[in-house]
């Protein structure tokens, strides 16, 4: 039962339709045909979103890398007070909805920010550096914190500089950190849409966005399958490149515990470093956020909530009042979760209790979703369930899409926690004569049900800001929040009704992350 939950779910919605992408992209009138490939790239404007989407993506990555590796030593080195919770604070611009992220940085550096950068690409490379840093310091610092620092002292002992001790030392053994997070920056910025396809224009465009365009605009859905398949192969490569990667250069390293590493900052030099790099990483992370709520409650005559109070009045750019949307997010979210966390435990079960083939094959399976896009998984929708049963016009498609993309966070947190208990406890009970279903429901269950709830958490943050997805499928009265936010963009006149509804997304997902650092397990299901 607990193997057949995830298979089917994942084998109808995620792995029937990309199979329906594929032969839409590569059969015509039942034959093979790669006329839409060549179309793709005879196509300058379509081979310009491929170039500018590999370009960006190295371009984020290697710039999310440079401006948060100092954040990443500082979290990883020194002791200081609120490190916690600045610790959670910098993970919220990452969980942020990329709606939010672009109506924000429209807000700070567009026609009416503090510097006028639209229209370059300026623009949505800083805005991909805000998104990602979280996995810079976390994924790197988590590795650094870790790191023996005596090896840093021979060498300094023996009377090489700061630099070169940074650059022959410390740099080569965090390669693995370095490229871990490299790579999943570079896959994010990869598929970008959201960022893009706010702050772009009609200059800016990745494969993601003109999978949507050729699809919504154009009709064009050969063109759009291919671009989907040409996607696929980019993701596939990235993830096995990495992967031979760190086969290649799996060496075991002298690791300590992080308490025993860091150090409170008693020099002046060292506080000045810490100082300087969080009030750089405040500055850089919170003013985004700060500018979209002053602007959301500016009015002509000073401050107030009239925007907000404006949501329940109708506007040309919906259907229904933009108030239906929170209300919708909200039920969706809700739903998301359900579904999510049901076929993600039931899945973390399998891989953390079972051995052997099945139990690789399905954490191979469950990180599937993860790689692919958002966007490709809501095409894939619309081109396969159109029967037995036609679902593409029902609501019930939007939370089963957002929780495609969250199982694998579900997973992820579960699984750890799952293999962390120890067989011990186990044997001890049964020793004492406790039944297995008793053993499982006073030492399993109490650690299981916590992962649980953080797994929840980020299925419901997931849910409330997805967007590539739901572009596809949600219908024009039952918009999400995201949905409401990119069409009041859109429209003249009701750019602070998206500012307002942006702040309202902001503020939900933020909650979600506090449940989420509330219940966790120390660095457990820790991404």
């Amino acid at each position: 039962m607990l193997v057949a939950i995830p298979l089917v779910f994942l084998g109808y919605f995620f792995a029937y339709p990309l199979g329906a992408i594929l032969t839409k992209s590569l059969l015509q009138a039942g034959r093979v045909d790669l006329a839409p490939f060549a179309e793709v790239f005879r196509r300058g404007t379509l081979r310009n979103a491929i170039w500018f989407t590999v370009w960006q993506a190295t371009a984020s990555m290697l710039l999310t890398l440079v401006v948060a590796l100092p954040a990443a030593y500082v979290f990883a080195r020194y002791r200081f007070p609120g490190k916690s919770v600045l610790r959670a604070a910098i993970t919220v611009p990452f969980v942020l909805p990329t709606v939010v992220v672009g109506t924000a940085f429209l807000a700070l550096l567009g026609p009416t920010g503090l510097i006028d950068l639209s229209g370059t690409v300026w623009l949505i490379l800083i805005a991909h550096v805000f998104f990602n840093y979280a996995i810079v310091v976390r994924t790197v610092g988590g590795f650094w914190a870790n790191l023996d620092p005596r090896l840093e002292e021979a060498a300094r002992m023996l009377g090489a500089g700061r630099w070169r001790t940074f650059r022959t030392v410390t740099l080569p053994l965090l390669r693995p950190a370095l490229a871990a997070a490299g790579s999943i920056v570079f896959l994010f910025t990869f598929t970008s849409f959201g960022v893009i396809l706010i702050l772009g224009g009609l200059r800016f465009a990745t494969i993601e966005v003109e999978i949507w365009r050729q699809t919504i605009s154009y009709l064009q859905l050969p063109i759009a399958s291919a671009l989907a398949v040409i996607q696929l192969v980019g993701v596939t490569s990235i993830l096995f490149a990495y992967s031979r990667y760190q086969q290649r250069r799996m060496i075991e390293l002298p690791l300590r515990p992080a308490q025993e590493v860091s150090r409170v900052p008693r020099t002046l030099r060292d506080r000045a470093i810490v100082g300087t790099t969080l009030g750089f990483t405040g500055l850089f992370l919170g003013t985004p956020l700060a500018v979209l709520i002053e602007r959301s409650l500016r009015t002509d005559t000073g401050f107030g909530f009239a925007a907000y109070r404006s949501l329940a009045t109708p506007t040309s750019a919906l259907f229904v009042p933009p108030v239906e949307a929170i209300r919708n997010s909200i039920l969706f979210a809700l739903t998301a979760t359900v579904i999510a966390v049901t076929v993600g435990m039931a899945a973390a079960a399998i891989v953390a209790y079972r051995t052997g083939l099945l139990s690789r094959a399905f954490d191979v399976l469950l990180m599937l979703p993860l790689g692919t896009s958002a966007v490709t998984i809501g095409f894939g929708f619309l081109v396969a369930l159109g029967r037995p049963v036609d679902l593409r016009t029902s609501p019930v498609l939007i939370p089963i899409a957002h929780a495609l993309v969250a199982i694998p966070f579900v997973v992820r947190t579960a699984v750890p926690v799952m293999r962390s208990v120890k067989e011990k406890l186990r044997e001890a009970a049964a020793m004492l004569g406790a039944p297995p279903s008793r053993v499982w429901r006073r030492i399993d269950l109490p650690m299981v049900f916590r992962a649980g709830l953080v797994g929840a958490g980020f299925a419901f943050a997931i849910s409330l800001g997805e967007f590539g997805a739901t572009s596809f499928i949600a219908r024009p009265a039952t918009p999400t929040l995201p949905i409401a936010i990119f069409r009041l963009l859109g429209r003249p006149g009701t750019l602070d009704q998206a500012l307002a509804l942006a702040t309202v997304l902001m503020v939900l997902t933020a909650l979600s992350i506090l449940l989420i650092e509330r219940f966790r397990f120390g660095e457990l299901g820790d991404f």
